[in-house]
């Protein structure tokens, strides 16, 4: 018997005025009740209610136990109630981790469109490159790229990143357009300074071939976003996330290179904790995620 179970039944004696009418409205035996109250004066040492034959009153232990009992039981009935009520609707504060370029051009735009359709859900993203340990650092929801190997988190398929190349009209235009990956070597290309091999760029193109050349040039970094840049004022070809450089390829502030051709492309997911019973504020947001980035239109929550 738990002291919760003992608390109730021990406030229901009280409001009923005997063992037997409490035993009535719990749809237990009355020797049930008279259990709970005696474990209760066993385990707190002092008598909460003289008994007679004829009625039955608390003790002065009694009557305080009984004033906080029904405290302590309304306070758990609230916390049951916000807790479903979590769960019914979305609300409260959702933290999530995600690389830091794809985070930036990507993800921000669709985060602030879900804030607009869901007004009682707060958002704390936090943009790091390194690979996260969502339950360490008390993430609940992240984006991953590359392979997943943590067999404790849920792991949805969003689109691959794939990286393509693109380069401004200008430098185009003075340099020409290479239509082979071999002339790459002939370009200024803008190295990733973080890649173990920076001066190297495998690219897959038709009928799955691979080609590996070495470039160079007169510009590197170690972060996307200052070669994403390089590449806008015409400094030479990047090897960029797809989804960094469409609205840029769209608009002609830049031009896809080699449109056949294409780094290999990465996974990318989705990673969540597992949790039988998720609050609605993370059902309602990985699906929005899903349904912006995943391989399919889908609403479903796995």
């Amino acid at each position: 018997m738990g002291k919760l179970a003992g608390m109730a039944m021990f406030v229901k004696v009280v409001e009923c005025g005997s063992f037997t009418a409490a035993a009535g409205v719990s749809n237990v035996s009355s020797t049930m009740v008279a259990k709970h109250v005696r474990m209760i004066e066993q385990r707190l040492g002092a008598r909460l209610l003289h008994r007679t034959t004829r009625r039955q009153h608390l003790t002065e232990v009694g009557r305080l136990y009984y004033e906080r009992c029904k405290r302590a039981l309304a306070e758990v009935e609230l916390a049951e109630a916000s807790a479903s009520e979590l769960q019914s609707s979305p609300r409260g504060l959702v933290r999530l981790v995600a690389p830091v370029s794809f985070g930036n051009q990507n993800l921000v735009p669709v985060l602030i469109d879900y804030l607009l359709r869901h007004p009682d859900v707060n958002v704390e993203l936090t943009l790091d490159n390194r690979v996260p340990d969502l339950v360490n650092e008390g993430y609940e929801l992240g984006i991953q790229i590359g392979e997943i190997d943590a067999t404790e988190l849920v792991a949805r398929p969003l689109r691959p990143y794939r990286r393509i190349l693109a380069a401004a009209p200008n430098y185009l235009a003075k340099y020409g357009q290479p239509q082979h990956p071999e002339q790459l070597k002939m370009h200024s290309c803008l190295g990733q300074l973080y890649w173990r091999r920076h001066d190297r760029w495998n690219l897959i193109g038709p009928d799955a071939a691979i080609y590996e050349v070495a470039i160079k040039g007169r510009f590197s970094a170690n972060q996307g976003s200052a070669l994403h840049t390089a590449a806008l004022l015409g400094a030479g070809i990047v090897l960029q996330p797809e989804m960094l450089l469409a609205d840029d390829i769209t608009a002609g502030r830049l031009v896809h290179v080699l449109p056949e051709w294409s780094f290999k492309p990465t996974p990318m997911y989705l990673i969540y904790p597992q949790d039988s019973r998720p609050t609605a504020k993370l059902r309602s947001i990985i699906d929005f995620l899903v349904q912006r980035f995943g391989l399919e239109k889908s609403g479903l929550y796995g």
